[in-house]
């Protein structure tokens, strides 16, 4: 039976040295996992799980990530499977600031053999506020107390391979490509969410919150709402496009490429890269990074770190870990705020386990442009777990558990200094 790992590469995702409609060569097997088992490296020798190691380029295209292509993608606003039924109410929103949670990323993620997940897509969104996120970290360990707060969400949607969106067939890429039917209409400032709220002058303009009305209105809306009340239809010129959003309110769009982790032989790693977390530039490192190593070495954290910078060195501009294997563990970075196993909730929906799937690595901060200020968004990873039975309950996004891993207090600021 195939890897869901093959079931992910073969259905959607092109790796990152594969030449145009070649097929893909089989994969290597995958050195040895690491992360928050690394006690037991010596000492077991199970199976390692294949991971797949997600890579971000600029798409050839836009059109190749649009909705009915089934887009592994990046930053920009998601490519929603199910157009319709989109997320609404709370669940849209941080938990901490109450503001539109903004696009992180999707991964399309088939279940071969679950006919309900014949397409399947994972979705990430995150507050851009750093304080937020540090709430979310701490909140997360008080699941078993309630439903916390979450500045991090994830969902779930999947569909069967006859539905009321796209086509049975696969897609032909040759621009024939359409969905069955339009989407909900979304909001004219941020391009992500359901525009459940309309201006009450143009009555045309769509919104999500208020507070994305208001800024719409500042930004020109106020005279292109003029020009609309007296056109008695909307101009192109004035909306954007579908599948459009000014860059200034969306990270960059990429698209995400993959490989296989087997296929970097830890043994071509040149010395000066294995023992640094992802390439920097040429030169010693300097005082604050020196001193921030040197201080490491006596750290309690410092195997556990050791692992992670080893594992990351040998493919330094990794954004994305994924493998949904049985015996799948996350790459943690530090022992200390790792789960245990009570820590990791059931499914909010069947109640049945949830197992783990992906990770986002820091790297991600370097390609959306975050910059190194005292407030500016930070992580160490952010670990992703999903319904084992992938269930279909009757809710077309479900929401899944994500474990956010921040660095000690010291280190908040170091992976953001680290420039490729």
């Amino acid at each position: 039976m195939e890897s869901n790992a093959e079931k992910l590469r073969g259905l959607t995702i092109t790796s990152l040295d594969e030449e145009d409609d070649e097929p893909e060569l089989p994969h290597r097997s995958p050195p040895a996992s690491g992360g928050a088992g690394y006690e037991d490296d010596d000492e077991e020798e199970e199976e390692e799980a294949e991971v797949t190691l997600g890579f971000l380029e600029k798409p050839k295209h836009p059109g190749l990530l649009l909705r009915h292509l089934f887009p592994s993608k990046a930053g920009g606003i998601p490519a929603w499977l199910d157009p319709v039924n989109l997320p609404s109410g709370n669940s849209r929103c941080c938990g901490f600031c109450g503001e539109p949670l903004q696009f992180v990323l999707q991964i399309y993620a088939p279940i071969e053999d679950n006919a309900a997940s014949f397409h399947r897509t994972l979705f990430m969104f995150m507050c851009p506020s750093m304080a937020c996120l540090l709430r979310d970290q701490h909140d997360q360990w008080k699941h078993r107390q309630g439903n916390p707060c979450r500045s991090v969400k994830v969902f779930r949607c999947q569909l069967p391979r006859s539905n009321a969106f796209y086509s049975s067939e696969p897609p032909k890429h040759n621009d024939s490509d359409k969905p069955l039917c339009p989407g909900a209409p979304v909001c004219h400032w941020c391009g992500t969410w359901k525009g459940d709220k309309i201006c009450s002058s143009c009555k045309k303009a769509r919104y999500c919150s208020e507070k994305h009305q208001t800024l719409h209105w500042r930004s020109g809306h106020k005279s292109d709402c003029l020009q609309l009340i007296s056109s008695s239809e909307a101009s192109s010129s004035i909306f954007p496009a579908v599948g459009k959003v000014p860059a200034s309110k969306s990270w960059p769009e990429y698209e995400i490429a993959i490989d296989y982790e087997g296929a970097f032989d830890s043994d071509s790693c040149d010395e000066s890269n294995s023992k640094s977390l992802v390439m920097q530039r040429p030169g010693k490192p300097d005082d604050m990074m020196q001193s921030w190593m040197d201080q490491f070495e006596a750290d309690a954290d410092n195997k556990c770190w050791a692992s992670f910078q080893e594992r990351v060195s040998r493919s330094p501009k990794q954004v994305l870990r994924y493998c949904r294997e049985e015996n799948a563990k996350p790459l943690w970075a530090l022992s200390a705020g790792c789960p245990s196993n009570a820590d990791i909730p059931s499914c909010s929906y069947c109640r049945g386990p949830l197992c783990y799937e992906f990770q986002i690595m820091p790297q991600l901060l370097y390609y959306f442009g975050v910059k190194n200020e005292p407030d500016s968004l930070d992580w160490a990873t952010i670990v992703v777990y999903t319904c084992k039975g992938s269930c279909d309950q009757n809710v077309s996004y479900k929401e899944e558990f994500a474990w956010v891993q921040l660095y000690p207090t010291t280190t908040t600021s170091i992976i953001a200094m680290i420039q490729y």
